[in-house]
């Protein structure tokens, strides 16, 4: 059984979860030791522990250590089974971070299968619904991975209440990724979406963004909502050639919304700058698709310690070396 370190590297939920991921696709049983001890609250939370139970269902897995707080995980995958599946957190915790634990081992499997999301849909910390939608998807689409969305209600935290059902298609045919240009940039669009809180705020939001980026009132989209609690989220969209890119920022009490507009249109720049076609975040999450699928390559911003973190537990559970290559003091080639 393979022993992983949940301390290692950025130390948080993120090793949890693809060790899940990587342990149901190559079969491998694996004990996950010292789970988000980089954390102020060590251990499994609940959408961790849904995580868990997720992946314990769609694979029969025998499991141990299922519980809140739980430091120490053992997970022995049976075979995955294509289905229709219902995945609660009961809380705001992101429903997406869910979706991904469970999304390739279904992909992989052999039928269609239909999970229904519970919980938060737009986090702070996570990838909302309208980044899985917009960015994640489509790119896993290119690899050859054919999963649809649908969002049924909004969830923001911390009341939670979200819901939303995706579709997954077993694999066909996958192909390698090679995405070092990005294009060039057909639109871009800012969307600021708000749920029971006054309108002035999204207002004031897209007056920041259009001061800043100087884009024209017709690329600007102010989006109430309706949800079990009051949320707001700022989301700049650059639509290229080959790729989108969405950048969020939650609002927050303390924060004004110039300031969370501000938060935005800096990561925006930053991006920018770089001249590459694949955003932080996004490099993070698609290595795995690319490691168990053809690999590839791609050329991204500066390496997110999450990043480096997911790299060394994909090296411990399959074997691959992803390289990194600087190529300057803003891209980086990705390759695996």
């Amino acid at each position: 059984m393979l022993v992983i370190d949940g301390s290692q590297g950025e130390g948080g939920g993120q090793v949890f979860r693809s060790s899940l991921t990587l342990s149901m696709c190559l079969q491998k049983p694996v004990r996950i030791e010292n789970i988000r001890a980089g954390r102020s609250k060590p251990g499994l939370l609940r959408q961790h522990l849904v995580c868990l139970r997720a992946s314990q269902a769609i694979c029969a897995a025998e499991i141990a250590g299922d519980e809140l707080g739980s430091t120490e995980v053992v997970f022995k995958p049976g075979q995955i089974k294509s289905g229709e599946y219902r995945f609660a957190i009961g809380s705001a915790g992101s429903t997406s971070l869910v979706f991904q634990t469970v999304l390739l081992p279904l992909l992989l499997a052999d039928g269609v299968s239909e999970v229904c999301l519970e919980g938060g849909t737009h986090n702070g910390h996570a990838p909302s619904f309208d980044f899985i939608e917009k960015s994640f998807l489509p790119l896993m689409a290119k690899m050859g991975y054919r999963t649809e969305a649908e969002l049924e209600r909004f969830g923001f935290y911390p009341a939670g209440g979200g819901q939303w059902r995706a579709r997954i298609q077993p694999v066909r045919e996958l192909q390698p990724l090679d995405l070092t240009d990005r294009g060039a940039i057909l639109k871009n669009e800012a969307v600021a979406t708000s749920a029971q809180i006054p309108g002035h705020i999204a207002e004031r939001e897209l007056r920041q963004i259009r001061k800043k980026c100087h884009w024209p009132e017709e690329s600007l989209h102010q989006r109430e909502v309706d949800s079990a609690g009051p949320g707001n989220i700022v989301s700049l969209r650059v639509v290229s050639e080959h790729i989108t890119e969405v950048i969020e920022v939650m609002g927050e009490k303390q924060l004004s919304s110039e300031r969370v507009a501000g938060r935005a249109v800096k990561a925006l720049n930053r991006y920018l700058q770089a001249n590459v076609p694949v955003g932080e975040h996004l490099a993070d999450q698609i290595l795995l698709p690319m490691v168990l699928g053809k690999g590839g390559k791609f050329r991204t911003q500066e390496p997110s310690l999450h990043l480096m973190t997911n790299i060394e537990v994909i090296r411990q559970l399959t074997g691959a070396e992803v390289k990194v290559q600087k190529e300057s003091d803003l891209a980086w080639t990705i390759s695996v």
